[in-house]
């Protein structure tokens, strides 16, 4: 029932409130209330739920630049590590309110300064019906590990009542993804050598099983390979525009 209602009650719109239209994908969860998911460019994400905003890597300073003043401001900002295209103080100054709760890996909050240190395995209550889990990200090909070495780095499985969202931040195929049960939604990096090549993120999107899947920080890689190769898996592949 829970697979039912995910697929057959999403839906995809077109944002056009904001300086550029981007698509919005929508689920619902048991109690009837939306989940609105938002593809904002490269690793930024934003999801609505409850009347709370919630921001995944959110950045200004990569081409094309994303003017946050238009933007809703921020309930809670996931920072899954250092990187510039992840973690961007002007984003986050931008988008921040108050009582913005940020969560983080320990070497952004050591530049930033403060918010909540999120190390992997550590779980977190977000607000009311959500929880966070911080899960491994790291590199595994040889001469590649320099860029994301393990231990360091962050995705996040957010739990949303009956839903299971995970953002992968950039990351292979590690071991540590057969241990994910349950996922509905899954956000993973495609580009080499800093994440997945395309047969990779289906690998691991096979290992995973999430419901739907949405690659992302692809940039220029031909992110349409992974439909082909996920072709028959059963898997939801949504490809969104990031630019």
């Amino acid at each position: 029932m829970k697979k039912l209602s995910l697929l057959l009650l999403s839906l995809c719109l077109t944002v056009t409130c904001w300086a550029q239209p981007r698509e919005t994908d929508v689920f619902q969860t048991k109690s009837g209330k939306t989940v609105k998911i938002t593809c904002i460019k490269h690793a930024s994400i934003m999801m609505e739920y409850d009347g709370k905003t919630i921001y995944f890597d959110p950045v200004i300073n990569m081409e094309p630049h994303t003017d946050f003043t238009t933007w809703p401001k921020a309930d809670y900002i996931f920072v899954t590590h250092e990187h510039h295209d992840h973690f961007d103080s002007m984003a986050l100054t931008e988008l921040r309110r108050s009582y913005t709760v940020i969560y983080t890996n320990h070497n952004v909050y050591t530049q930033w300064g403060s918010g909540y240190v999120l190390a992997n395995g550590d779980q977190a209550e977000v607000c009311d019906n959500v929880t966070v889990e911080a899960v491994p990200a790291y590199n595994t090909t040889p001469g590649h590990e320099k860029f994301h070495p393990k231990g360091r780095d962050n995705g996040y499985v957010l739990n949303v009542e009956d839903l299971r969202i995970y953002v992968a931040g950039d990351t292979e195929d590690i071991p540590e993804m057969a241990d994910m049960k349950d996922i509905d939604i899954a956000f993973l990096p495609c580009n080499q050598p800093y994440t997945m090549t395309p047969e990779q993120l289906a690998k691991a999107a096979k290992t995973i099983k999430p419901k739907v899947l949405f690659p992302y920080h692809y940039s220029d890689t031909p992110i349409r390979k992974v439909t082909m190769l996920l072709g028959g898996s059963g898997i939801d592949v949504r490809i969104r525009r990031y630019k």
